[in-house]
Order: structure tokens, then sequence, then C-alpha cells
């Protein structure tokens, strides 16, 4: 069945890898504007992990959160991150300057080639910096930028190849300079990019349509297809209720994978990273997952299906969420949810 098949790809049944690098470098990037709930997405799909082991992942820059692909923040592994931007950087920042027009804020060049250079000077040394303390920084130095302007300015910075995330502090993630956490590499050929991007993609969110690709990459369809096409020879096809979906050739054709069930975070990569949800979430449930604004709330997943949604639980001691169901679900071994919660509860017991 796809949701099979989807599930090991995933990393959400039988999970291969124990560091949160390797599961990373697997997916390609994993959605991380939420960032603790983004921390328990790469968690939840290792062997067993803890909060822990995805905190020094990021301090020793092993993973890296900044906007790349699709406009908005994703956890990339270090050694995938400069093709990424490379590929994906022009149409991030064509997307934040045409945003920032239509409200009224214009920025010129001269302004962000100002405050790269700032940036650099702020920051070097292997400094890191919360997005608080810049702006107190730029303050001081005349280069006066209310809460929107900076963020513009930091995304632009990102995109640039001057900052990513750096070491945090306390709970609050930081900025740092690219080049003192990943060393440059040698650049990737345009082609060279596509084609490794298709196979990011494919390797871990089989089975998936050419729209789900062009969503996930934040490609043009020109692009995407040719990016299919650059690894035509490791993909499969099968069709499913009339689409055609693309399979990569390390799938397990005849996997089946019962009694599994996760509680997923907001924006987890289960849901987010399709066009189409339809056939994992019924429609009419659409609203319980995500709404109309493109918020996405925690879900629960069994079997390959979203069920229900969580919550963080309300008394500030108490670990296990709480849980709620879309439709009765009495054929669900309770032995199965309290796994999943204690695994959920495992994985912040150290918050």
């Amino acid at each position: 069945m796809l949701t099979d098949i989807r599930l090991l790809s995933q990393q959400l049944a039988k999970p291969k890898f124990k560091t949160p690098e390797e599961v990373v470098a697997w997916m390609g990037a994993i959605q991380a504007q939420e960032y603790t709930m983004a921390k328990w997405a790469v968690g939840c799909r290792l062997k067993s992990a803890t909060l822990q082991a995805v905190d020094n992942a990021l301090a020793k820059g092993e993973i890296l959160r900044t906007h790349i692909l699709r406009p908005t923040w994703h956890f990339v592994a270090a050694g995938d991150i400069r093709w990424m931007l490379q590929l994906s950087g022009g149409r991030i920042k064509t997307a934040f300057e045409s945003y920032a027009r239509s409200n009224k804020i214009e920025i010129p060049e001269s302004l962000y080639i100002q405050s790269n250079n700032l940036l650099e000077k702020l920051l070097a040394g292997n400094k890191s910096l919360t997005k608080q303390e810049l702006g107190e920084e730029f303050a001081r130095s005349g280069l006066e930028a209310g809460n929107y302007p900076m963020h513009l300015f930091l995304i632009r910075a990102e995109v640039d190849g001057f900052i990513c995330s750096g070491v945090d502090k306390g709970k609050k993630p930081t900025y740092a300079l690219l080049d003192e956490r990943v060393p440059p590499v040698k650049e990737l050929h345009r082609e060279e990019a596509l084609a490794r991007l298709a196979t990011l993609y494919f390797q871990s969110h089989s089975p998936a349509t050419l729209a789900d690709f062009i969503w996930w990459s934040g490609l043009t369809t020109t692009d995407a297809r040719h990016a299919v096409g650059l690894i035509e020879c490791d993909l499969l096809t099968e069709q499913y209720d009339s689409e055609i979906f693309y399979l990569h050739t390390s799938c397990d054709l005849k996997a089946r994978c019962r009694q599994v069930l996760h509680l997923l975070p907001s924006y987890d990569e289960y849901l987010i990273s399709y066009k189409d949800r339809t056939t994992v979430l019924l429609r009419e449930h659409h609203p319980k997952a995500f709404n109309t604004f493109g918020i996405f709330y925690p879900v629960i997943l069994h079997n390959g299906r979203i069920i229900g949604n969580w919550k963080k639980a309300v008394k500030k001691k108490a670990l296990a969420p709480e849980v709620s169901f879309f439709n009765d679900v009495s054929d669900i071994p309770e032995e199965l949810l309290k796994k999943a919660v204690d695994r959920y509860c495992y994985f912040y017991a150290k918050e």
C-alpha cells in the first residue's frame, strides 16, 4: 500500500538511523519554523533519541536551521546547505522582496550589503547571537531596524550564504557565520544539484507525485520535471486513484507496516511535504490538521493515516500530552498509544 511504503521512506516505521545528522541528510530537509516541534520531527524518526541529542547536533553544526527551498525555515545537514542555497536562494530572495513591497517596505540593495557586512563583523570569531541581540547591535551602529526589516536583513543574509543557525542560548535560536560553521566545499553544477535534490526527496518521501515534489522543493515546474528526468533510471511509477506516483528504486514495494502510531509534531513532513494530503487524511478532517492560513497542528498518525490531534500538557510539570481523535478508535490497542506517548515523554524528559 502507498502508506506502508511512505511510512518506511519517512523513517516512521523501522527507522534505520541513530543520529540526527543521518536522518536529516536522508530527508533532504525538514520544515522547522516551530523550533521545538521540529526537533521532535527529527527525534521521532530515529531508533532512539532525546532532545539533548538533537540539541547537540545543532550546537556542533551537524544540522543547521535556515531559510531554504520554499521560503520557510528548514533543518538541513551541514553537507547540503551550500548547494541547496545555490539552487533555491534566488527564488527565496525574490519571494521575500515581493512580500516586502506588498507591505510597503523598500530596502535598497546598498542597505542589504551594509547589513551583511555588519553581521560579518558582529559574528566573527564563532559568536552566536540571538535576533534580539543583533537588533540591539544594529541600533548601536546606526543601522536602525524594526522587527520586520530586521527579519528581512537576516533572511537575506541566510540566502546570500553569510549566516545560518548558531549555538542556542537557553532555548533561544541564534545566528552565526556560515563559513565558521561549515567550511567551504566544491560547488555542485546546477544539474548535479537538481538530480541530488530529486534523489533526496523521492528516497525519503516516496510514493510522491510531480506536484508534490514541486511543492516541497519550491522549484519551477520546468526545473522539477528536469530534475525528475535526470534520475529517471532510479524511479518507478505506479498509479493510485488515477494519480501517477513516483517511487525511488530503494523503496520496498512489498512493505507492510502494522501497529505504527506516532504523535507527529506540527508541520511534520508526513503531511506538509505533499501537495495532496487526501491519501493519508480524509478531506473532512483537513481543518483539524491544518487551516487555510497554512498553520499545521500536531497530529496522531496510525498505520499511515492521520486520525487525531494532540497537544502539550497544560500542567507545567506534566509531560504526557493530551490526545483527541476524529472518530471512534476502540480498535487501537491501548498499549500502542501508551508506547507513543512514552516515546514522546522520553524525548523531552530532560528538557
